[in-house]
């Protein structure tokens, strides 16, 4: 802020970096630099590289500040069942994510979960991209159209009414959702001030294509919540036949059972306006007021539920150019006959709709210097109508056949295309193509500046992937003896199959000392069914559990690309090999299972630690602390855990950790212990010891501590290594 502040006289801005007034906790924060002014100078490029780093490592989020808000508006506690229906790039579902976990200490899981859908497939690599970040048990990525996400409902023999968010329906067991966001695909024309570029694509067609489908989308969201939860349906949209009608349709189908909720007080200092009550529908040059004034021909795209009334008009006098005076309706004189004929109609007053559609909010850009959007908010007050539930929910169209092609729609975060948290005004979110190629830098959340992820790519030599892959491998391609992995149901996509080896899991509770109070058997899962060639083992909460005990009931419905926290991972090399247990707890799973290890566990001092992240392996003997580096020597061979120290706090079995807690894995070898950290880790890890170095001025700092710009000048230094290894555990 300090170092900012300087620039701001020279740049003119009267704040370089403010709280968004409506987001609560001062947890979001706007810049007005553009890119370029960023890498205009020292002081704001080291900023902007800030920005990048803790993005990548998942303590900041960048994204676009108006497509914030619908998660705002969801209510979501920590015990909820969220379903995000259309969710890639993924900054929804990662609120969501930080909403659930917000009240739960550190090592504890809370009660809910979040279901991230996309229809498309390279999307959920994005998604699961972003929310790799978070680290959560509490989530699993599907991969479904949205209209036809499938309802799980269980035969009745086998229905358990007592499970978490599993509901008893007419004697059915279905997983039902507290919470629904429904951020539907839109034409995007919200989005214009930051993506001139959609002026030369935006026609009224756009919106009036996709109408009926973001229609069938609500619907499908509403029938999956339950009776007393809240959906918000919202769009990066402006058009009224894609916000408002929609709305108004949904009430009507609904008839009754699903209200509009004003929520305008909800979120204070938000600037917003009232939904619309009257509108016309543009279509092929021409506005209509009403259904009945649709040219015949134009009837099967234009419907009523277009218009405020949503009031069909078939039997009315047929508007449609002579042939004999009209030879091309798209021509100025055909649409000039065309129109001589509708204002020459009775009764052409806008239609004015009986609902409260004003319940609606409406954010405008230059409100609150934004993009625009749409948010309607709906709460379930009793059961659909059952011919509402027979036509939108059938579970023989729930499941879409294996060899259907993904469908290419317009998602609806185009609002996130260059979006960013630390919102950059007036448009200036250009492509940043040296950022993209620093740190695997997410500067789009389109993926157009991001790098593959090494985890979450297709690899042609791995047997289990989190992504939907093809699951050949290079020794099946070219008639090797490889052993072919099990073909899980859905056509590239690796098998979800709970992991129930008890010798490998009693290997690891026995190895790490895993306190009894953590519950492994049962919630462990994997993506290949030959446990002796797993590689990875993941930790699910019980939610998720539950969750998956449905689908495996109802014949594994639900298409998951990515279920839970990578825990365990298998030891590859020689040394690891010959160690007392095979597999090692891996950086995302570490935070979690961290307060309930009691063995393969120690403390370092700062300086040691320090050390340990800049030089990467260490003998034992070398260590500034003696007895640390005795203590290290004795531990078994294989993974270990080394926790940072705070004022020389003694080992407590199970260990005692808060926010403030930093914890790395390492490997004890025969002579050494070495760093499991990847640079962009390491990097931020050894800029918060720099931090902690300059707010701590004890007495222990001034003597095992080297000299702050010492610090600065090897961590730059390092910052530019190599990482011995591809791991790093983080507890924050």
């Amino acid at each position: 802020m300090k170092s900012l502040q300087t620039e701001v006289i020279e740049e003119g801005e009267v704040e370089p970096i403010r709280p968004l007034p409506w987001y609560p906790n001062n947890l979001a924060w706007h810049s007005n630099f553009s890119r370029m002014q960023l890498r205009k100078n020292q002081t704001l490029e080291r900023f902007h590289k800030f920005l990048k780093l803790e993005n990548e490592i998942g303590n900041i989020t960048r994204q676009e500040a108006v497509s914030m808000v619908p998660p705002l508006f969801l209510d979501v506690q920590p015990d909820h069942f969220v379903l995000d229906m259309c969710a890639a790039p993924g900054s929804k579902t990662f609120q969501l994510l930080e909403i659930i976990h917000q009240s739960t200490n550190p090592g504890a899981l809370p009660n809910g979960m979040v279901i991230a859908n996309d229809l498309d497939v390279q999307r959920c690599n994005l998604l699961i991209h972003q929310t790799k970040r978070m680290c959560t048990a509490n989530l699993i990525v599907t991969n479904h159209e949205a209209q036809h996400f499938p309802g799980c409902r269980a035969n009745k023999n086998f229905s358990s009414a007592s499970d978490k968010g599993i509901e008893s329906e007419s004697n059915m067991g279905q997983l039902l959702f507290d919470r629904v966001l429904c951020d539907v695909p839109c034409s995007g024309d919200g989005t214009l001030r930051k993506a001139p570029d959609i002026w030369r694509k935006w026609n009224v067609g756009l919106g009036n294509g996709l109408h009926s489908l973001q229609v069938q989308i609500a619907m499908r969201g509403i029938s999956l919540l339950k009776v007393g939860g809240r959906i918000v349906y919202s769009t990066c949209s402006m058009n009224p036949v894609e916000n408002e009608a929609v709305v108004a349709e949904i009430l009507r189908k609904c008839e009754g059972s699903v209200e509009l909720v004003d929520v305008s007080n909800e979120v204070p200092q938000l600037i917003h306006r009232p939904g619309l009550r009257k509108w016309k529908v543009r279509d092929k040059g021409i506005w209509l007021a009403s259904h009945k004034h649709v040219r015949k021909f134009r009837r099967i795209g234009i419907v009523p539920s277009m218009f405020p009334s949503g009031s069909s008009h078939m039997d009315a006098t047929d508007i449609e150019p002579k042939h004999g005076n009209v030879t091309d309706v798209n021509s100025d004189e055909g649409l000039q006959q065309v129109e001589d004929v509708l204002t020459s109609a009775d009764d052409l007053e806008e239609e004015v709709s009986d609902l409260p559609l004003e319940r609606c909010m409406r954010l405008v850009p230059h409100d609150q210097n934004s993009g625009a959007f749409f948010i309607a908010v709906l709460q379930k007050v009793s059961p659909l109508p059952v011919v509402q539930e027979k036509h939108i929910n059938p579970e023989e169209k729930m499941l879409p056949r294996n060899d259907d092609p993904p469908k290419k729609l317009q998602n609806q975060d185009t609002e996130e295309v260059n979006g960013m948290e630390v919102d950059l005004a007036d448009g200036t979110d250009e492509k940043d193509p040296e950022g993209s190629l620093e740190a695997n830098s997410i500067d789009n959340e389109d993926g157009a500046a991001v790098e593959p992820d090494p985890l979450t790519c297709e690899k042609v030599d791995s047997e289990e992937t989190e992504v939907p892959v093809n699951t050949e491998t290079k020794s099946e391609r070219t008639g090797g003896k490889r052993k072919l992995q099990i073909q899980g149901k859905w056509k590239g996509i690796d098998p979800v199959i709970f992991f129930n080896d008890e010798t490998i899991i009693n290997s690891i509770k026995t190895f790490y000392g895993i306190d009894d109070s953590f519950q492994l058997s049962g919630q462990l899962v994997s993506r290949n069914g030959d446990t002796n060639r797993v590689k990875r083992i993941y930790y699910v909460s019980k939610s998720v559990k539950d969750a998956l005990d449905l689908n495996f009931r109802v014949g594994q419905q639900l298409k998951i690309t990515s279920v839970g926290l990578k825990m365990f991972e298998r030891q590859t090399s020689r040394e690891g090999n010959s160690a007392p247990c095979s597999f090692r707890i891996s950086s995302e799973g570490l935070p979690v299972i961290l307060p309930y290890i009691t063995k393969q566990i120690l403390y370092a001092s700062l300086v040691d630690f320090k050390h340990l992240l800049q030089y990467k392996t260490i003998k034992f003997a070398d260590f500034v602390d003696a007895e640390f580096g005795e203590k290290a020597s004795k531990l078994m061979m294989g993974c270990c855990v080394i926790v940072l120290s705070k004022g020389g706090e003694a080992l407590s079995n199970p260990i005692q950790i808060d926010a403030s807690t930093i914890a790395i894995g390492c490997w004890k070898g025969r002579a050494s212990l070495s760093v499991m950290v990847t640079a962009i880790d390491c990097q931020e890890l050894l800029e918060r010891l720099l931090m902690r170095l300059e707010i701590e001025k004890g007495d222990l700092v001034q003597e095992n501590a080297l000299g702050t710009d010492e610090v600065q000048e090897e961590m730059n230094d390092n910052g530019k290594e190599e990482p011995e290894s591809l791991e790093v555990a983080v507890n924050t």
